[in-house]
């Protein structure tokens, strides 16, 4: 039974509306009303200083809004210092800017997801002499996938220049891609869920001072 082509402009009104009622249900029942592929489901331009990041000051480490961004320093030789916004996702593409302000060359840091807790999460890392890699913390000990330690890229910008970072976690993928090219990739099933969150170390020398900017988690 056909509907009339002609309706008042009541009756379509109220058939647009039921409509669209209906199709949202159907969206909903089918997973339809999940975000789109390269939806934004997180970003901070690091303005609010309420936002949810960790911070902290002592004469070891600052982790703050500072400077414009989200600052991270590390003023102990060989350790690592990270902060998260208390968020939790599966599958993530996370993106930040990065840059050097000061202390040496010799560091790394980056981007973390899926973080469980202090002692279980992944990383993605690169440092301002031209080196990358994704890490991997379980159970509190550090390892580098691939087993042979970074690896140097010409494609990372050294010194104090500006670095866009890129992690994507889809299912047992790990991948890190610097200033919009893919360096490095992984599988690894261990975890599958947690927080972002941005990481900064030292190695012999300590003073390393990065900081953050644009950061943003998409649905890949």
């Amino acid at each position: 039974m056909k509907l009339q082509t002609k309706l008042s402009p009541r009756c379509a009104l109220i058939l647009c509306a039921v409509t669209l009622m209906l199709a949202a249900l159907a969206c909903d029942l089918s997973g339809g009303g999940e975000e789109a592929k390269g939806a934004v489901l997180f970003q901070d331009d690091f303005s609010n200083p309420s936002s949810g990041w960790a911070t902290v000051k002592d004469t070891d480490q600052i982790m703050a809004y500072e400077a414009g961004g989200f600052r991270i320093w590390v003023n102990k030789p060989n350790f690592l210092y990270w902060s998260v916004p208390g968020l939790k996702f599966s599958d993530v593409r996370v993106e930040v800017d990065a840059k050097k302000m000061a202390g040496p060359e010799d560091n790394d840091y980056g981007i973390i997801c899926r973080y469980v807790d202090q002692e279980n999460y992944y990383g993605f890392l690169i440092s301002s002499d031209g080196y990358y890699g994704i890490i991997k913390t379980k159970n509190g000990e550090q390892n580098v996938f691939g087993g042979e330690g970074m690896r140097f890229s010409d494609l990372i910008k050294t010194g104090d220049a500006v670095n866009r970072v890129r992690a994507d976690c889809i299912g047992s993928t790990l991948a890190l891609y610097i200033n919009g090219q893919q360096v490095d990739m992984t599988q690894d099933e261990d975890f599958t869920v947690g927080d972002v969150g941005l990481l900064t170390g030292s190695f012999d020398t300590a003073g390393v001072d990065i900081l953050f900017d644009n950061f943003v988690v998409k649905k890949p």
